[in-house]
């Protein structure tokens, strides 16, 4: 049974290290965890953070799709715009480095 809270375990022990890979990778990365960093602030758009990871537009959403698909970012739709955010996954930023 999955832990309340947590998108990283699954229903089985294979499902559960399916995800764990998927959010290792998605943490190994020096400029994902940059974007991260970027987050721990709060709710931003793909331009703020273009603004201080001075990633381009190609580069940054990629990395981005890395960090949703290993269940560390979210998107949200606030004031008609696209916005991310850090999940509980996410928050492991404050540990690392």
């Amino acid at each position: 049974m999955p832990e309340k809270g947590s998108k990283t375990v699954g229903r089985s022990i294979e499902e559960t290290r399916r995800y764990h890979t998927r959010y290792l990778r998605a943490i190994n990365s020096p400029l994902r965890r940059e974007n991260l960093k970027a987050l721990k602030k709060g709710c931003t758009t793909i331009e703020d953070l273009q603004s201080s990871t001075r990633l381009d537009n190609d580069t940054l959403k990629w990395h981005l799709s890395v960090l949703d698909h290993g269940f560390c970012i979210e998107k949200d739709v606030k004031q008609g715009k696209l916005v991310y955010k850090l999940t509980q996954e996410g928050r492991v930023i404050d540990y690392l480095e």
